[in-house]
């Protein structure tokens, strides 16, 4: 014998918190790497990416060069349940990724990668993973002095749709653009 499903009760789960930055600290984030060195630059266009278009990190990590397109600032994506859609990036992110681009001299097919070593040795993968790009979203908050919030590249994504909806963007239309 079994207990009917409407006879059993279910335990309260707690609701999920949806952290988000403020504007300044935002623009904080934003700003923290702040040399030319190949880190910074790629940091910077990462930061960028992530604002920009609010793709989940297992996004950003699988984009290649040659799937995006600078001249018209836009990236096609395949989201979950392999559902394709446009990411548009803005004129700031289409710099940002340029810049980071002219420092690469490597043949590596991914967009973002980790520095490669200098000397002999002859890497193949050099593609960050999206624990990776974690740690340096943390390192960057850390950097930016944003204290008491757990700022990862979620919380940008967050950050990117509280801002279109403040800005009069309609709930349908940021559900589109995240997939």
């Amino acid at each position: 014998k079994s207990v009917p499903p409407e006879k059993v009760e279910l335990g309260k789960q707690e609701e999920r918190e949806v952290t988000f930055l403020e504007h300044g600290e935002l623009r904080r984030l934003l700003e923290a790497p702040k040399g030319d060195s190949f880190s910074e630059r790629r940091d910077r266009g990462i930061l960028s990416t992530l604002f920009s278009t609010g793709m989940r990190v297992s996004e950003l990590c699988s984009l290649d060069r040659d799937k995006i397109d600078l001249e018209r600032g836009e990236i096609s994506i395949r989201g979950k349940g392999g559902k394709i859609r446009v990411v548009f990036l803005s004129n700031e992110t289409k710099s940002e990724i340029g810049k980071y681009l002219e420092l690469r001299s490597d043949v590596d097919e991914a967009l973002w990668i980790r520095e490669p070593k200098t000397g002999f040795s002859k890497e193949t993968n050099l593609r960050l993973t999206c624990r990776s790009v974690q740690r340096i979203v943390k390192k960057c908050a850390i950097k930016a002095g944003i204290i008491g919030k757990k700022v990862s590249p979620h919380t940008v994504r967050h950050s990117y749709a509280t801002d279109l909806l403040r800005n009069g963007a309609d709930i349908r239309s940021v559900q589109a653009l995240l997939g």
